[in-house]
């Protein structure tokens, strides 16, 4: 019921998404230093100012709550639904070729920008639902409320907040995934690891590292300043060790001292093998070095055993594991710093729900206490809706009504901001088999399917609210 009006007035609107859509996307929406009413910086607040502008000129209700959320409502009822999305976006990264990050671009029907995936496109796609019906002027009995994040790359201390301070509704969405329907978010496991030496004199030796600045983002660069050591020594080993073609080295004699810079490609943690891991293979390059036999060589050839490049199931972890429901153990050794004292870093690994305290955590402390590495972090439990639930019925028949696709439900290893929602699934706005290049170069979102997004959550809207 009410399909054909739905698919009549999104597929009119089509240009004032593209429109919004761009208006967000051109705000680089990264964290910065808190300022006041901007807990997460200028650039998420402006993001969220300019949704909300969005909404009030679509003739929505919007408010800022304290520059952590922004709440969209459909109406004054009780809330039934609330759709959670976000305006934060990864840093640019390298490799951009059919615009620039912060330019968006709709080539042949495809949306360029950073943001158009995730999460910016999907937001407006929702809030473009929201339009649609009210425009229907349909009697609704219930209210939908879109809370458009600012912190979702950075911590969740935006939705956190939120509901610390507000109730649940009986029902939740994120269109921060793939379609149809992510019932089940592995769990994560994202410890500390660190260990310290006297100052090193001995030669030659790695003097300093820097490899990736966010937890869940494959390292797109990594480099390391070598002491010692010859020009010509590095660049041979360079040579001489097998990676993808992907990745590369740029050496460079600096005064007494050779400076290697790794490049290699970001991708979202959670999908390693869709990257290549400039830390792990800058690793792989010092280890095969003729190092001093000092505290940071070992600390070096420890952790390229450990965590070996190309390696995305834990395995020189000793963590590798998979269930029949949600799938493998990923892990992505995503941030690491070296200097002439010690060292410190932090891994990515998403666990299936047979991941537990002695499956994955204590294996993991064990392999890193041996190595001389202290450890601290705790396993944070996945999520996991039974596919029998009631409302994963609605979306279901909502999404195979627009694509004629039949539904299933899905696990993934990225973790959104329905996690520790009671009830709450990922629906959208990704089409199967549609890749993204979330957290990557081109990161992309056909036209179309934002508008097919949008038609769904509002047969949602309309099933759950009428």
């Amino acid at each position: 019921m009410y399909q054909q009006l739905i698919q009549d007035r999104v597929d009119h609107q089509e240009n004032l998404l593209i429109e919004a859509v761009s208006r967000l996307v051109q705000i680089e929406s990264t964290l910065s230093p808190a300022q006041p009413g901007k807990p997460f910086g200028i650039g998420p607040a402006a993001a969220l100012e300019e949704l909300l502008s969005i909404a009030q000129e679509w003739g929505l209700t919007g408010e800022n709550l304290e520059g952590y959320v922004g709440a969209v409502d459909l109406n004054q009822e009780e809330t039934s639904l609330h759709i959670l999305g976000h305006l934060d976006v990864v840093d640019a990264g390298e490799g951009w070729t059919v615009t620039q990050a912060f330019q968006p671009k709709v080539i042949d029907g495809m949306f360029y920008g950073r943001g158009t995936s995730d999460d910016k496109g999907p937001v407006i796609a929702a809030l473009l639902a929201m339009k649609v019906v009210k425009e229907l002027g349909l009697p609704l009995k219930r209210n939908v409320r879109l809370l458009a994040g600012t912190d979702e790359e950075t911590g969740f201390r935006d939705i956190k907040w939120y509901y610390a301070n507000h109730p649940y509704a009986p029902h939740t969405l994120s269109p921060d995934a793939d379609f149809p329907i992510i019932n089940i978010e592995k769990g994560h496991y994202q410890p500390t690891f660190q260990t310290n030496w006297p100052q090193e004199t001995a030669l030659p030796r790695v003097s300093s590292f820097t490899g990736g600045t966010r937890l869940n983002m494959v390292p797109p660069t990594a480099q390391a300043l070598l002491l010692g050591v010859s020009l010509e020594q590095v660049q041979a080993t360079a040579k001489e060790i097998t990676l993808e073609k992907e990745i590369t080295f740029t050496c460079q004699q600096t005064g007494e001292s050779v400076h290697v810079l790794c490049s290699g490609q970001n991708a979202h943690a959670s999908t390693p093998d869709q990257g290549h891991n400039a830390q792990t293979a800058l690793l792989a390059l010092l280890a095969a070095l003729p190092l001093a036999d000092c505290p940071s060589t070992h600390a070096i050839q420890s952790l390229a055993k450990l965590f070996p490049h190309g390696d995305h199931a834990g395995q020189g972890l000793g963590v590798a594991q998979s269930d029949a429901l949600s799938g493998p153990l990923t892990l992505s050794f995503t941030m690491l710093t070296l200097t002439d004292t010690g060292c410190q870093g932090r891994f990515d690994s998403r666990t299936p729900l047979c991941g537990s305290q002695e499956t994955v955590c204590q294996p993991a402390q064990d392999a890193m206490t041996a190595a001389g590495f202290t450890i601290t972090g705790n396993l944070d439990a996945p999520h996991h809706v039974p596919a029998e639930d009631p409302f994963l019925d609605v979306l279901a028949k909502s999404y195979e009504a627009y694509t004629g696709q039949k539904s299933q439900c899905l696990a993934i290893g990225g973790g959104t901001y329905v996690h520790d929602i009671p009830g709450g699934v990922a629906f959208g706005a990704c089409m199967p088999g549609f890749s993204s290049n979330l957290h990557g170069p081109d990161e992309r979102i056909p036209v179309e399917d934002l508008l097919t997004t949008a038609k769904i959550y509002a047969q949602v809207i309309l099933d759950l609210c009428i």
